[in-house]
């Protein structure tokens, strides 16, 4: 085991051993399946309940995907890692831990510590940063903070699993050196800090084999060099092959029924094919997580007293401003007290407050910009126009819906009812309303009422696949089938919506609408999943007319607040990006505001990065990410001047014909990363391209003199002063060059550091210890770690590119 065992883990493993001896074949290759979607069954006969794993990189969800269990969200990875705070992402663990005992919740299927290879992987909002030091530090205090909670979590996705382009297939080719100095890195560093208590293994192959069956990576790596002696749970139906996963390492096959383990892991024993020992280290993996999380009768969990209580709104709040990169000011913020504001943007309203995909929960409230503000700023001060709407095609409907869920047997009696407030149905497994069954179960139907807040044609559709009728104020406008897709299991949850209706309608005035769904499941399906949402567009205004609009808002006030969102048909999981465009006319918007208005200001609300091409345009940009359901508040209290932003860049940010990676689709289901060790700030530099904004890269609302810097071995003291006129936070960031160059070698790379805050005039030491690692390459000759003697510049710094002193270490 990783680390020194205490008294309470050797009780702990003798309640493990107890158990395992009183379960036969059968029980045990039973454990290692899926029994639903989320649980593994439970064992009466040894006191083993059913443990549960849910969803929950920046919220829990729970086992039901349902409004009617809100769950509080936070801002995304990115943000959390923009905060570059260990201990405000350890706060963040806590407070999720919290929230997954509170839903019966014993494993959360987070963190995600993929590398941001390439600014066009879909799910980039959903990892951290290009970095695998800020990576891996930022996840161990997050694993640390749930697990200290007494919840356990899957570092995922195990590994190289940087991209969505045929992510169930893509054997992605990555050399030994790049995947230890990048990829695995991260993972490493939460082993050897936060010691997990599981991992989840990705979907693609690496170097020819398949990440669920990679004896190599997980047994000889992971376990054996750096002791992790936690389970492998399989990303969700990744595992393919009995034999090929239980040797490969992997321990928990999801989700079920329907998985390679059961019956036929017990077949497979029988045969001889697999060794039964093979299956007890799999289960004794199991039966230690269930001991560790209290689902053991018998074994002490590892926490007996849960962290106190913490304020969700309150944390989300605090970590959404705290993660704001404020990318360029020139004079405009904070806003001048007294001052009038012109709000612009669809986004500003209907705010973006996570990514697509799995990551999704109900939060019991979000604050919108516009709702921010209002609340912060004097009555009359505030204005608002749409100017640019984002959204250029359907999007779940959402504004002005109420609707519920009724779902029919085959003679039409209702069997049970829930609240779909968004339209949106993702039942997986056994996560189905009250009352239902699939045997049961013919038909789901959405229904209640639609209040439009614009007048004119609104287009209503469909996403899903299947029979569907609707029917909008008593006219049904489609009855029929769409979607054959079966290349994509998930087609019906992240497949393109259909528009299948146009209604002319009048502002504030009630319709009722349904979206009947015939409910097929093939037989052949791996998990019975019934999934679909009702879509819907707002009347189409001119654009022009719109922008025209905002620019007369714009010119009346003394600032204009532009916001500006990417959309779920943009950044999501599922699929990658073809470009870092905004969609729809918002760079037009932008331009014409900032021609109109000097001192406009760019809110940019996107997971990941975007081109800006009118930035030296306006007054100010402001890099909110998906700000989680208190990021209309954190937006009032920095734009007000209550509260700074906090946060620094976790990733480049440049335009995507200047972005050094960026494939990200395989061929002939191929993916080489034939750029090697060189991704994000590593590449730009040696390409010697100049991206928008550097890795590490913000400003605050107060200055900073970097006064020295002193080294003693491996441990730097910066002394920095805050030279402005109001308190401040500093991310003090250390950079390791080697003196000789090295076209083998980054540049430079992140060696370490540290947030300090300081008053005004105040001085303040930020104490880094510098990793030996910073020091070592892989070397694939020997296939070891080498220590690379010689001299080395340490450069303290605001930013990649910012570097304010510098000092040597020879080593």
């Amino acid at each position: 085991m990783a680390g020194t065992r205490t008294q309470a883990d050797e009780a702990r493993e003798a309640a493990v051993e107890t158990a395992l001896a009183r379960l036969d074949l059968d029980a045990k290759t039973r454990l290692l399946a899926g029994q639903d979607m989320w649980t593994l069954p439970a064992l009466p006969e040894i006191g083993l309940a059913s443990l549960v794993m849910s969803d929950g990189p920046i919220g829990v969800r729970g086992v039901r995907w349902t409004a009617d269990d809100p769950s509080v969200a936070l801002p995304s990875p990115t943000a959390l890692a923009a905060t570059w705070d260990p201990q405000l992402a350890h706060r963040a663990g806590v407070l999720l831990a919290q929230e997954a005992r509170r839903k019966g919740v014993h494993v959360l299927l987070a963190p995600t510590v993929n590398l941001h290879r390439s600014p066009l992987g879909g799910r980039h909002f959903e990892a951290y940063s290009e970095d695998p030091l800020l990576t891996g530090l930022i996840g161990a205090a997050y694993v640390e903070g749930v697990q200290s909670g007494g919840v356990g979590t899957t570092v995922k996705h195990f590994v190289a699993n940087d991209a969505e382009t045929d992510r169930f297939t893509v054997n992605n080719k990555v050399g030994e050196r790049a995947l230890r100095e990048l990829y695995l890195a991260p993972f490493e560093t939460i082993v050897a800090k936060a010691r997990p208590w599981g991992v989840m293994t990705a979907y693609n192959a690496v170097n020819g084999t398949t990440m669920t069956e990679h004896h190599h990576l997980v047994n000889e790596v992971l376990r054996g060099e750096w002791g992790f002696d936690g389970v492998n749970v399989s990303d969700w139906m990744a595992a393919r092959n009995t034999t090929g996963a239980i040797e490969g390492g992997l321990d928990i096959a999801m989700p079920g029924p329907g998985t390679v383990y059961g019956p036929a892991l017990a077949a497979a024993v029988r045969s001889g094919e697999v060794e039964e020992a093979r299956v007890d280290e799999s289960v004794r993996r199991v039966l230690r997580l269930a001991a560790r999380v209290g689902a053991l009768k018998g074994a002490e969990p590892e926490v007996t007293e849960p962290p106190a209580e913490v304020d969700g709104e309150a944390l989300a709040r605090e970590i959404a401003r705290r993660s704001f990169v404020l990318v360029r000011n020139e004079g405009a913020l904070p806003l001048p007290p007294g001052g009038s504001v012109a709000l612009i943007g669809a986004a500003a309203r209907d705010a973006r407050v996570l990514g697509g995909g799995s990551a999704i929960v109900f939060p019991a409230r979000t604050v919108s910009p516009l709702d921010g503000l209002t609340v912060a700023l004097p009555e009359g001060s505030l204005s608002y126009a749409v100017g640019a709407d984002p959204s250029t095609e359907l999007a779940v409907a959402d504004k002005g819906f109420a609707l519920r869920a009724v779902c029919r047997d085959a003679d039409g009696q209702v069997i049970g009812t829930c609240s779909a407030p968004n339209g949106q149905i993702q039942w997986m497994g056994s996560d189905l309303p009250d009352g239902v069954t699939h045997d049961c179960l013919h038909t789901v139907e959405l229904t209640g009422t639609f209040t439009p807040r614009e007048r004119g044609p609104h287009t209503l559709g469909i996403k899903g696949r299947g029979h569907f009728v609707l029917t909008v104020a008593g006219t049904t406008y489609f009855d029929g089938v769409q979607g054959t897709d079966r290349s994509e299991p998930f087609a019906a949850f992240f497949g393109d919506p259909e528009p299948r209706a146009v209604v002319e309608l009048t502002a504030g005035e009630p319709v009722e609408v349904s979206l009947t769904h015939t409910v097929s499941i093939p037989a052949d399906a791996p998990i019975k999943g019934v999934g679909l949402t009702l879509v819907h567009q707002e009347p189409r205004r001119d654009p022009d007319e719109l922008i025209a609009e905002a620019v007369a808002a714009a010119r009346a006030a003394d600032t204009a607040v532009v916001v500006v969102a990417t959309t779920e048909l943009v950044e999501s999981e599922g699929f990658d990006r073809t470009d870092l465009t905004l969609p729809g006319r918002q760079d037009d918007l932008v331009r014409a505001v900032a021609a109109a208005n000097p001192r406009t200001v760019v809110v940019v609300n996107s997971g990941s990065p975007v081109e800006m091409p009118w930035r030296d345009e306006v007054a100010a940009v402001l890099l909110t990410w998906f700000p989680g359901q208190e990021g209309g508040a954190a937006l009032a209290d920095v734009l007000t001047g209550a509260e700074e932003p906090g946060g620094r860049l976790p990733t480049t940010w440049g335009s995507l014909a200047d972005a050094p990676v960026t494939r990200v689709a395989p061929t002939d289901g191929e993916l080489p990363y034939t750029e090697g060790v060189f991704i994000g700030y590593r590449a730009w530099e040696r390409e010697g391209r100049t991206p928008a904004h550097p890795f590490g890269h913000g400003l605050g609302y107060t200055t900073w003199a970097y006064d020295s810097l002193e080294l003693d071995g491996t441990t730097a003291k910066v002394r920095v002063r805050n030279t402005g006129d109001r308190p401040g936070r500093e991310v003090v960031q250390l950079y390791a060059a080697p003196i000789e160059p090295d076209a083998e070698r980054p540049a430079r790379e992140l060696a370490g550091f540290a947030t300090v805050s300081a008053a005004p005039g105040e001085t303040v030491e930020a104490v880094i210890d510098i990793p030996l690692r910073t020091f070592e390459i892989w070397d694939e000759k020997t296939g070891s770690w080498s220590f690379v003697k010689g001299s080395y510049e340490i450069q303290a710094g605001r930013s990649i590119t910012d570097r304010r002193l510098t000092g040597t270490i020879n080593v």
